[in-house]
């Protein structure tokens, strides 16, 4: 009888270490706001209740492998939807997996990945700002990766998504609170002539002072499997912030151009957030330049979140939209969001 133990109880340690050497988690975050949008360019305002007012919801997997000897292995399947519809992706013929889509190789090396991940200029860009990854309110990210199909015929500064499929990306260790990714996206398309797109970026964090910054040269579009764009585009930027506590202030700046177009797009940025009460006062200015013509554009966002718990939080947003020569718009929203 006590070998019959000692056997069953081997047996569950067995299964125990077995089980810590692999995870899979089930994650995601749901954001839904509702407001009245008007852009500049915009003939009449909308009201609408929509997803992703502060962050695009998104649901997926991730796990990792312990191999031993430091090694892990790793993977993300993260996908994209509207929840005001129940629409997968962030817009018609989106891919599914279109946040990520990767396995990695991890250790004290730092980590390689292969398929669908960030684009070098996405993190730079939400770290950058005060209002984070909102496709909907921050100046910064608006003016970068959301073109308006109206009147003013804007169009975004970033080159190829922010999100590359089929690459290769290296992120080094940190050491001393600097992080850099290097990433090749191949163009998989039959005599391309070796179209690509290549690019890094780099994070510093020490103690209250974050430091980042992105370069791109891009050839292929995304997402997918990606075209050639029918020129070479390249752009950049450099970003910082600084906790002083009772307000941390933000300040970027970058650049966009194309072989095929006259002049560049000029981007600044300055932003702040300030503590308050349970959440944080925030307020950002972007503007944007064209120096091939008189035309620029800014806009300005203020607002609060309010933290309900460390998973949930609501929040209202003003945003003023200016472009040369074209109505402003004014737009408001207020909105919950959750992760789980």
């Amino acid at each position: 009888m006590q070998k019959k133990l000692i056997a069953l109880a081997t047996a569950a340690l067995c299964a125990t270490g077995a089980y810590a050497q692999s995870s899979v988690q089930l994650s995601g975050l749901t954001d839904v706001y509702a407001g009245s949008i008007k852009m500049a360019g915009d003939a009449n305002r909308k009201s609408v209740v929509n997803s992703g007012g502060m962050t695009t919801s998104w649901f997926g997997f991730q796990g990792s492998e312990d191999l031993g000897g430091g090694l892990k292995a790793n993977f993300m399947l993260n996908s994209f939807i509207q929840v005001d519809t129940g629409v997968q992706g962030r817009f018609p013929n989106d891919t599914f997996f279109s946040r990520d889509a990767f396995v990695s190789l991890s250790g004290g090396f730092g980590e390689v990945k292969l398929g669908r991940w960030m684009a070098p200029n996405f993190l730079p860009s939400v770290i950058g700002n005060p209002l984070g990854d909102s496709f909907t309110f921050s100046p910064l990210i608006l003016h970068k990766n959301v073109p308006l199909f109206n009147a003013s015929g804007w169009q975004a500064t970033t080159p190829s998504d922010t999100g590359w499929s089929n690459q290769i990306a290296y992120t080094t260790p940190t050491v001393g609170g600097f992080k850099a990714n290097l990433q090749y996206q191949f163009g998989e398309q039959a005599g391309d002539n070796g179209k690509k797109n290549v690019g890094a970026n780099f994070f510093y964090f020490g103690g209250p002072l974050t430091l980042t910054g992105y370069y791109e040269r891009d050839q292929i579009s995304n997402p997918g499997q990606g075209t050639y764009l029918g020129t070479t585009k390249k752009d950049w930027m450099l970003a910082g912030a600084y906790d002083f506590k009772v307000v941390k202030p933000y300040l970027s700046y970058g650049q966009a151009e194309a072989d095929n177009a006259p002049g560049k797009a000029k981007t600044l940025q300055v932003g702040a957030s300030a503590p308050l009460g349970a959440g944080k006062l925030l307020a950002a200015w972007a503007k944007t330049e064209l120096s091939a013509s008189d035309l620029d554009r800014k806009t300005l966002t203020v607002g609060y979140d309010y933290n309900l718990s460390k998973r949930t939080d609501v929040y209202a947003m003003y945003m003023n939209d200016k472009i040369t020569n074209q109505s402003s718009g004014n737009s408001f929203g207020v909105g919950i969001r959750h992760r789980f």
